[in-house]
């Protein structure tokens, strides 16, 4: 598979990471008040990056059954796809938060983490 069909492919998984992930956290908050409660883990009424990575990365560490740090096609939703590794998903979640912050203050409010993705 050339260079360019990889990356798309591990976009997209990142994308259904991050929606596998949201999801499962969704189901778990009620509203975005207690999602961001749950999130903001020192407790100062927003969402870091490192808290919202952490919080976010979830659904990785939960697929990845070895434990070795990298999805392969084995731990993929459907058994197929691009090998990803623990730090592309957490650059990718960077980049996320980055969009999601509509301020740009480096932090995300209930409002923000409350809005459509960017």
């Amino acid at each position: 598979m050339p260079a360019s069909g990889k990356r798309r492919l591990a976009r997209r998984f990142s994308c259904a990471l991050l929606v596998l992930g949201a999801s499962v956290a969704q189901a778990q908050v009620a509203d975005t008040g207690s999602y961001l409660q749950r999130m903001d883990s020192d407790g100062d009424g927003r969402v870091s990056v490192e808290e919202y990575v952490q919080w976010m990365m979830y659904a990785f560490e939960r697929m990845d059954r070895n434990g070795d740090g990298v999805l392969g096609a084995d731990e993929l939703p459907g058994g197929k796809g691009s090998p990803i590794t623990r730090e592309q998903q957490r650059q990718t979640l960077i980049q996320r938060f980055r969009k999601q912050d509509a301020n740009g203050d480096g932090y995300l409010s209930a409002k923000e983490l409350a809005a459509p993705p960017r």
